[in-house]
Order: C-alpha cells, then sequence, then structure tokens
C-alpha cells in the first residue's frame, strides 16, 4: 500500500517517517520527495507497507499527528496521473513540434511555418 504524507516539514527525514510508520508494521520504503533543483524538500512524502490492513492502521493513527514538529496529513496515494509534457513534441506549450502556442512547427499561433497563421511570424511574409 502506498501512503501519501502531507504538509510535512522540510527537517523530516526518511528515518523519522520510518520509526513513526514501523509502529504499525512493515515499512517497505519511505521517500521524502525533493526539488530538483535545490534538493530541498517540497513538503510531502511516500511511505509503501506491504500490508494494507498495517496500512490502513497507520493512516488511521498519524494522520493529524505531529512528525518532526509538524502536523502532518495522511492518506491512501493516488495513482499518479500521466500529464503531457513540453519539449521536443510540443505538448499544448509550443516546443520543437508545436502545440497550439507556435514553436518550430507552428500550433495555432503561428511559429516558424509560413502555413499555419497567427501572430507570431506565420502570416507575415
Amino acid at each position: 500500500m502506498n501512503i501519501y504524507i502531507g504538509n510535512l516539514s522540510y527537517d523530516a527525514t526518511e528515518a523519522d517517517l520510518r520509526a513513526a510508520f514501523e509502529v504499525y508494521g512493515t515499512v517497505d520504503s519511505a521517500k521524502i520527495i525533493s526539488d530538483r533543483e535545490t534538493g530541498r524538500s517540497k513538503g510531502f512524502a511516500f511511505v509503501e507497507m506491504s500490508d494494507s490492513e498495517e496500512g490502513n492502521a497507520a493512516i488511521n493513527a498519524l494522520n493529524d499527528t505531529e512528525i518532526a514538529g509538524r502536523t502532518v496529513k495522511i492518506n491512501e496515494a493516488r495513482p499518479r496521473e500521466e500529464r503531457p509534457r513540453g519539449g521536443f513534441r510540443g505538448g499544448d506549450r509550443g516546443g520543437f513540434r508545436g502545440g497550439d502556442r507556435g514553436g518550430f512547427r507552428g500550433g495555432d499561433r503561428g511559429g516558424f511555418r509560413r502555413d499555419r497563421g497567427g501572430n507570431r511570424g506565420g502570416d507575415r511574409y
């Protein structure tokens, strides 16, 4: 069972999470999510427990309690949603192949190609 921990103190460690959750059962993993650029905690984490009953007991007991000096919100993690990404293939913000905001190959707002229209160079020539 994957468990979400929100409103986590920036000073909390994975050891703090393990210590809090191991009281209720076996912890497979504890992962604090951090910013890629700074390495600083984003204030939330995930704990995996193999047994759902133990996981539910931990959720019920630890929700709205203090971990590392801050009251946390704990619930079962939802599956991760697939989100479109920008960049080479576009998405909706341009990028190499377009999307709807220009980019190298157009979209509906101009861009590099002349036959796309829009106000960013598409119909100027």
